[in-house]
């Protein structure tokens, strides 16, 4: 379901209802008789504080979530401290939600495939929450897909979030901020998160690091220039499912169904002690929507009783970990006066080969001592 467009419960009205002042003018916009708009919601939204932040997720407020999602992501200085705090303050009510990773190449019906899955289970009684991960327009950086168009009937069953967020050309088409995005959605109450991710051809590994599940989606007979993506994505699915097996499609899917049973046989499975089931669906018909979602109920009840669901998750903490490690060095490597004095020499001088790579490196990182690195505004 999309953000009410109604007052929050910190007594606000959303962004979408804030309409600025108009100007005097006829709808030319050039100066006139008519009289200017009037307006009762023109002043800025005010900040929240972090616990109105925290309050309103774990009440369910969605336009506080929305907001809370909005911060996380913002990028500016001045955001991300009261991020984390607010992260830190609702990290005790995270963990509860099944988490499913589904990728799949463009055209293989990724946004019609979650909208069945995530009617039934809506229907069913769980909250479902959509992380949907659009490529990133090269100009505005924004989302470019509308995930929230192409899933309406999900979109606005009560029971749902769908939150589309631009991917910034990160690796596998994965958001920077997914994982927290998926933690305030957990603190939120949304007991089921799914994460759809672009599926260009870029390594997937970063979205399966980030959920208990993997689904790949396939096309029947689509060939495998168009499936590039299969033979190293397939090694990190729990499962496969043939998309599209209705109608003269049928017959297909379910050649190719036994085609993958067979060379999954030669593949080490991604999840100890489980072997990745293939399966076919028709997400128009609904055709196969149950069963999928009942080979994902039977590995979490498995993997619980064994243990090694557990041990993701901490495993997935600890590689978070060093990953954001990795970022913030290479932040305050760049940040350091000294590699931004000589950067662009070293650069253009490796470029006209006039100095190795190696020893570019070796110099930037001589500079590191040379200098103190100053506080980024």
């Amino acid at each position: 379901m999309t953000d009410k467009q109604q007052p929050s419960s910190s007594g606000e009205l959303p962004f979408a209802l804030s309409v600025l002042a108009g100007i005097a003018s006829r709808h030319d916009g050039l100066p006139g008789s008519a009289p200017p708009v009037p307006s009762s919601a023109g002043i800025a939204r005010r900040q929240l504080t972090v616990e109105e932040y925290v309050t309103g997720v774990r009440n369910g407020d969605r336009t506080i979530l929305a907001r809370a999602i909005t911060l996380i992501e913002s990028n500016a200085p001045a955001h991300m401290a009261q991020a984390q705090a607010v992260l830190a303050a609702l990290l005790p009510y995270t963990g509860g939600s099944l988490r499913v990773g589904i990728t799949g190449v463009p055209g293989v019906g990724k946004s019609t495939f979650i909208e069945a899955l995530g009617t039934m289970l809506c229907e069913r009684g769980h909250r479902v929450a959509v992380l949907a991960i659009d490529p990133s327009s090269s100009i505005s950086r924004g989302s470019i897909l509308g995930d929230k168009t192409r899933m309406e009937r999900l979109a606005h069953h009560p029971n749902a979030y769908i939150r589309p967020s631009p991917s910034g050309g990160s690796l596998g088409g994965v958001a920077r901020k997914s994982r927290e995005t998926l933690l305030l959605c957990e603190a939120a109450g949304f007991d089921i998160v799914l994460v759809e991710t672009v599926g260009v051809g870029q390594s997937e590994t970063a979205v399966r690091g980030m959920v208990d599940f993997f689904l790949l989606l396939m096309l029947a007979g689509a060939g495998d220039e168009l499936q590039g993506i299969k033979k190293g994505v397939i090694e990190l699915a729990d499962a496969l499912v043939i998309t599209k097996a209705d109608g003269d499609n049928r017959a297909r899917a379910m050649a190719a169904q036994a085609e993958y049973r067979h060379a999954l046989r030669y593949l080490t499975p991604a999840t100890p002690g489980w072997k990745p089931p293939v399966r076919t669906c028709s997400a128009l018909t609904g055709s196969g929507i149950t069963e999928i979602w009942q080979e994902i109920e039977r590995f979490r009840a498995e993997l619980t009783a064994s243990g090694v669901f557990a041990a993701r998750r901490r495993e997935q903490a600890r590689d978070w970990l060093y990953t954001l490690i990795d970022e913030q060095l290479r932040t305050l490597f760049f940040a350091h006066p000294a590699v931004r004095e000589r950067l662009p020499a070293l650069e253009q001088a490796v470029v006209e080969g006039t100095v190795p790579v190696v020893s570019a490196v070796q110099q930037l990182f001589a500079a590191l001592g040379e200098t103190q690195p100053q506080p980024t505004p």
